[in-house]
């Protein structure tokens, strides 16, 4: 049983993991269009989720973790608009360097991660639960 232990906390990791890095996607999303509050500000910078592997000495195994979000050092995207209160004095807003493509994308990948994560978890209790079947009998 402590294999099964070993193999449902890795897979909890990872739903973990993958959760985190849902919650950074989502908050890239919500500020995909806001702007700076005021003339030579910068907007809001998109955020990436940086993974390790964390080794748990309690059961040997190796574990993922979000290790940091960092901030996406790519440009800002520039809007001509010399009426938005941001505009810089040649007219151009800067915008997040967001892209809700990229971002959608992201989180179509974390969900079929966790996905999957949450199948070994529902695998390995179902392996545990025709175990103890077999040893009733």
């Amino acid at each position: 049983m402590s294999d099964m232990n070993a193999a449902l906390n890795v897979a909890a990791s990872g739903l973990r993991a993958q959760t985190a890095r849902m919650k950074v996607i989502a908050e890239n999303i919500a500020n995909a269009n806001s702007t700076a509050p005021n003339p030579g500000a910068d907007p809001y910078q998109r955020k990436v989720s940086v993974f390790g592997q964390v080794l748990n000495r309690e059961n040997g195994t190796t574990e993922v973790k979000m290790t940091k979000v960092q901030k996406d050092t790519s440009d800002f995207r520039l809007r001509y608009d010399p009426t938005h209160p941001g505009a810089n004095p040649e007219g151009y807003v800067k915008l997040p360097n967001v892209n809700t493509l990229i971002e959608s994308l992201d989180m179509r990948e974390a969900q079929r991660a966790y996905e999957a994560n949450l199948n070994v978890v529902e695998s390995a209790r179902a392996m545990m639960s025709r175990t103890l079947d077999l040893l009733r009998r």
